[in-house]
């Protein structure tokens, strides 16, 4: 059986995890991204018009004010909109959710695995202090790399205008003034990261602990001269 130590340094370890994956599984299902845009008929030059991309991971909602002719409020699941229109937009949000997708799959494997410390002596392998360190460092750096690629998803490319063109019933339209506002569910991510790298810290203090206490026993037989060691 681990010590009393142990078990509470990877028991908090999976705790803290457990709340990393909540707060990732909530941003996942909230608001992401919205952005704002003037529409105008080509050749007009006026842009009296609006339209708003409210966007999830999964679903969307289109809101058009006189863009280009009509209104309307218009909802879609966002990954089979973005294969209509294809290009960077559709791949790079594929590539959000898949890294998204991992994050959560190491996430329970590092909780597996302190769960498995907190009950156990398994010996300095994969399924020990190491397989956290990778699997919350992965997680970790997964979901930054999610959040820089969504962001260049929104902000260089044309999804937002490309969805907007999908639900303008076939007429040309002219947009300019994009403006653009993360929105909870992409921030949610941020405590999901600190949280995994927390997960890190408290099994590298135990780590760090044990070592220390395992040199110090070393120590007496390392000072004793060598006379006494010879016997």
């Amino acid at each position: 059986m681990p010590s009393t130590k142990k078990s509470l340094h990877f028991t908090s370890s999976a705790l803290v995890t457990a709340i990393a994956v909540g707060c990732l599984g909530f941003g996942m299902s909230a608001q992401w991204s919205q952005t704002s845009l003037k529409c105008s008929r080509p050749g007009t030059g006026v842009f009296n018009g609006s339209a708003e991309v409210q966007l999830e991971l999964f679903d969307g909602v289109v809101l058009r004010t006189s863009c280009p002719s009509f209104g309307g409020d218009d909802s879609f699941e966002v990954f089979p909109k973005l294969l209509e229109s294809g290009g960077a937009p559709v791949v790079l949000h594929g590539l959000t959710l898949g890294m998204l997708a991992l994050c959560l799959l190491f996430s329970a494997c590092s909780i597996l695995i302190s769960l498995y410390n907190s009950v156990s002596n398994p010996y300095e392998t994969y399924m020990g202090p190491i397989g956290i360190y990778v699997c919350s460092s992965l997680s970790a750096c997964l979901a930054l790399l999610a959040l820089i690629i969504y962001v260049c998803n929104i902000f260089a490319t044309e999804m937002a205008e490309d969805l907007v063109r999908l639900f303008a019933e076939n007429i040309p339209v002219e947009m300019r003034n994009k403006k653009t506002e993360m929105s909870l569910g992409f921030y949610m991510v941020i405590p999901y990261i600190v949280l995994s790298f927390g997960a890190i810290g408290l099994i590298f203090m135990y780590d760090h602990a044990a070592y220390t206490h395992r040199r110090e026993q070393q120590r007496p037989t390392e000072d004793a001269p060598k006379e006494i060691m010879m016997y």
